[in-house]
């Protein structure tokens, strides 16, 4: 069976993309491979057609064989053919010719005369030397294919077969990395994104980007033509970081280095296709590498074919050279083959010796350079640890200075790839920056986002402004700055916020939120926000997330701090001092506190507003809140307060306490909020409280009391004896009876004693004739006293869950209450008189306009 050099030689052939991850030496091995093949092909057709030896019979004795006459061809004639004329051969036998007839004799005369002169011609000849052996034409082809195998070296029968199963199992070896199931893969996904990286558009882009940004760096710093000022770091130790340095997403630093230079129009213009590309390279290449860096396994399969390639060049370069001399063009033949043709011993020449000598020694020529190659790859790869790759070079030709380092199998075929050419590391480096990802991702956000889409988005929220809400986008994008009326921003998971120059130019912004949203803000746009932004709404996962120039705005009213702020988490608190923000009013921490923060205590000379929402953690050191005296609002929710603080009562100008959501079960040091002369507002609703001391009625100055979602059974009589309450919230206890004093609160606009017990409700309370809502849904009425129609300004009226079995017609008498503000059956409604229902029903009062 033949085959041809290119069927053999596809056995070396791999993808042309994989050249780029093979060096030079590989490179040769494999023409010294494709060379060695040919010779072993070019050997084995010459065996084919020509190998074979010729063999004679050695005479060393004459011998008989039974069965066969060797008939020897000694150098001697018969008696009658070797006598010379006249010799006595030829007259010691004289002729007999008597009694013979004269013609006879006369006959007989001339044929001996002629027989003599014959043989006297005969033996005048030279005569053949040399050995007769009567073999036959059959017997020589059996003997010479008997000595073949018998009197031959192995070696010079199979060297072709020899040098090509060494030759393939070289060429499998070079190749078996590329080959095998755990590494193909990933060297075949390595190739590919290494192909298009280098080919991608935004590679190109980039690299030109940030030369362009260098020269112009090089330009100002020679002539000197920088007018930005110096810029103060607010990071300390981060001083002259580069503003286009990544930000992640729990790390949000403030740089207030020099702006960025505006990139030209012409070099932001990207094809949105290539840009999606470019973005889903950047997410092939994380993968990627987070998948390769974890193993070393390419680089040792590599090493391990490395050595069985030395280790195979020694052993063939061994016997090689050993079976060199044997190769001979004569050979000594003894077969046991006797008894067929009477030979013990031939003589036998090899006519493919001098062909295989030469061949041989060219073989043992390329098997030394193949095995000075493997010598060398070896050296370089245990030279140099291959396991680690630095991009120090590309980081100081490019402003892409976190381009990280990488490890494993990922250095490894870098490594590689430097031997082919470096500037496929350097162009694929761009694809490992944050910060060449951010760029696309501006660019690419810019481009979708334009001003007309996202005035579409501007819209009203209830305190009448323009809000513009954005979620889990890439970055912000600039046309943002655009929108110069726009009053609240909302941004949400948004990895990378800057605010640049351009926010200036948002005059009537005044609230932001930023939600998860890590922000970097230019000095410029930074002096902007200081000067005019109100409020503030930051939600983070830790304390370390909140931009330090958040501590810097001077003119803020209203900071929001939603996130981690645990001590057990930060050690200490990591809030930043607090004292430039002189014109802070409000301050909301929604947190998992244990203390109050230190740094708090720097606000109270104008503090006027605090809310501490603590979502279940217990808050135990309340110290610092008594240096808060200016204070008008607390609110301590969720705190797992057991007690009112004392801390509290030293708030001479508190208004409003509120305690919702606490294991608060008694409340006798209410007594002491009669120190507390401007207090109106009381919540202490969504806790445990059993009872309510009588001292609640030394609170005079109780405008609103909130007890609502307790555990009381009862109201005691001093809390009717509040002249000034206008709001009563009892809601949702388990109180059976409403006192009759609760026609003493002759200011009441507002009782809640629904989702109570109550059966009866007490004629006193329809005397309080300034209420306008009156909550009683979910009790055990059975009926309703005609004395509701008393209430002329009621304009909700909540019934439903009582077991009413009609409403009374007085109900009509309460000219400002609408249908909308009757919470009952419809069954009940619908028992009311005609004109009754009509009256409730109408859409439009005069009376319920002027009156409200």
């Amino acid at each position: 069976m033949m085959f041809t050099l290119t069927e053999v030689a596809s056995l070396n052939d791999i993808q042309p993309t994989y050249r780029i991850l093979k060096p030079w030496w590989d490179v040769f091995m494999d023409y010294l491979g494709l060379v060695m093949l040919m010779l072993a092909i070019f050997a084995m057709t010459m065996q084919i057609t020509k190998d074979q030896v010729a063999c004679l019979p050695c005479l060393e004795e004459p011998e008989e064989a039974s069965g066969a006459k060797p008939n020897p061809f000694p150098q001697q004639t018969t008696q009658a053919s070797s006598a010379a004329p006249g010799s006595p051969l030829m007259t010691s036998a004289p002729l007999v010719t008597k009694d013979l007839p004269d013609e006879v004799v006369h006959e007989i005369h001339v044929t001996h005369q002629h027989t003599s002169v014959v043989a006297e011609k005969y033996l005048n000849q030279p005569q053949p030397t040399g050995v007769r052996t009567n073999l036959d034409y059959q017997q020589y082809i059996f003997i010479n294919q008997i000595c073949y195998h018998v009197a031959l070296p192995w070696y010079s029968k199979y060297f072709p077969y020899l040098t090509l199963i060494h030759t393939l199992v070289l060429m499998v070896s070079s190749n078996f990395w590329f080959k095998y199931p755990k590494t193909s893969s990933k060297i075949e996904h390595f190739v590919s994104i290494l192909g298009r990286c280098f080919e991608s558009p935004w590679t190109t882009k980039a690299l030109s980007e940030t030369a362009c940004e260098d020269s112009e760096e090089n330009k100002q710093r020679l002539t000197g033509t920088s007018s930005a000022p110096k810029q103060v770091s607010l990071e300390g130790k981060d001083e002259g970081t580069n503003v286009n340095s990544s930000t992640p997403m729990l790390g949000v630093k403030f740089s207030a280095d020099k702006p960025i230079a505006e990139v030209p129009s012409s070099m932001t213009i990207l094809d949105k296709k290539d840009g999606e590309q470019a973005k889903a390279l950047f997410e092939k290449v994380r993968k990627f590498r987070a998948h390769v860096e974890d193993s070393d396994f390419i680089y040792k399969l590599y090493v391990a074919q490395t050595a069985v390639k030395t280790v195979k060049f020694i052993l063939i370069l061994s016997y090689t050279s050993t079976f060199l001399a044997k190769i001979n063009f004569k050979h000594d033949c003894e077969p046991d083959i006797k008894q067929l043709t009477g030979y013990r011993k031939f003589f036998c020449t090899h006519n493919m010796a001098f062909m295989l000598n030469k061949l041989l020694i060219s073989y043992m020529a390329l098997i030394l350079i193949y095995g000075m190659a493997c010598l060398y790859s070896l050296f370089w790869v245990f030279r140099r640890p291959l396991k680690e790759y630095s991009f120090e070079k590309v980081r100081e030709e490019s402003s892409f200075s976190d381009i990280p380092d990488v490890k494993n199998d990922f250095a490894f075929l870098l490594h590689m790839v430097d031997q082919y050419d470096q500037l496929y590391s350097k162009r694929f480096g761009v694809f490992l920056s944050e910060v060449s990802e951010n760029k696309l991702r501006e660019i690419s956000l810019n481009h979708e986002w334009t001003f007309e889409k996202l005035r579409q988005l501007v819209s009203r929220n209830a305190q009448d402004q323009q809000e513009l809400y954005l979620f889990m986008l890439s970055g912000l994008p600039n046309a943002v700055f655009d929108l110069t009326d726009l009053e609240l921003l909302r941004l949400e998971l948004i990895p990378e916020v800057r605010f640049s120059a351009k926010v200036s130019q948002m005059t009537s912004l005044q609230e932001l939120h930023l939600s998860h949203c890590p922000a970097k803000v230019e000095q410029t746009g930074f002096a902007f926000l200081r000067d005019h932004l109100r409020c503030l709404h930051v939600k983070f996962t830790d304390v370390a997330e909140i931009p330090t120039w958040v501590y810097l705005l001077r003119s803020l009213r209203e900071l929001n701090l939603i996130g981690n702020l645990s001590s057990e988490n930060n050690k200490m608190i990591g809030l930043e001092s607090m004292r430039d923000l002189r014109h802070l009013k409000t301050l909301c921490l929604k947190s998992n506190l244990t203390k109050m923060p230190t740094n708090i205590t720097e606000l109270s000379p104008h503090l006027i507003k605090l809310v501490v929402h603590n979502d279940g953690t217990k808050l135990m050191v309340l110290n610092s809140l008594k240096k808060m005296t200016c204070l008008i609002e607390l609110e301590l929710h969720t705190c797992e307060l057991e007690r009112i603080p004392h801390a509290i009562f030293s708030l001479t100008n508190l208004q409003e306490l509120d305690l919702k959501s606490n294991n608060i079960r008694t409340i006798e040091e209410i007594i002491s909020f009669q120190h507390l002369k401007r207090l109106t507002c009381l919540k202490l609703w969504h806790n445990k409280i059993i009872t309510i001391p009588s001292s609640i009625g030394q609170v005079k100055s109780l405008e609103a009391l909130h007890l609502s979602h307790n555990k009381l059974e009862s109201l005691p009589p001093a809390l009717f004896t509040l002249p000034k309450l206008r709001h009563l919230d009892v809601g949702h206890n388990s109180i059976t009876v409403l006192p009759p004093d609760v026609g003493l609160l002759h200011n009441l606009q507002h009782l809640a004693i629904n989702s109570n017990k109550l059966e009866v409700l007490p004629k006193p309370m329809f005397r309080c004739n300034k209420l306008k809502v009156l909550c009683l849904g979910n009790n055990a009425l059975t009926v309703l006293p005609e004395a509701l129609g008393q209430l002329v300004q009621l304009t909700q009226l909540e019934l439903k869950g009582n077991c009413l079995d009609r409403l009374p017609a007085q109900l009509g008498n309460c000219r400002m209450l609408r249908k909308s503000g009757l919470v009952v059956e419809d069954h009940l409604f619908d028992a009311l008189p005609v004109e009754v229902k009509e009256s409730i029903s109408q859409e439009t009062n005069p009376s319920f306009s002027s009156g409200s």
